[in-house]
């Protein structure tokens, strides 16, 4: 069962190898400021294959009248202007 953790941040200071060992066992810490949630803290995750800018040329189409969108959509999404 995942134990939630929270702690102020100056407390998170003043533990951060035990609050570090606690997130590698699997629980969760939250660091809270002012009484409210403020950051989670998590292990750190390797990427197995480094990112490769472009590998998705030529596999994605962008549709000729992507850019004749009508304004009722564009107010849809932006509201009107």
């Amino acid at each position: 069962m995942v134990k939630v953790i929270r702690v102020s941040m100056q407390d998170a200071i003043n533990q951060l190898p035990q609050l570090a060992a606690s997130v590698w066992n699997g629980d969760r810490v939250v660091i809270m400021k002012d009484g409210v949630p403020y950051l989670d803290l998590v292990p750190h995750v390797v990427q197995d294959k480094p990112r490769r800018p472009g590998r998705l040329k030529g596999k994605l189409v962008v549709s000729d009248d992507f850019d004749a969108t009508t304004e009722d959509i564009i107010t849809d999404f932006e509201g009107p202007l």
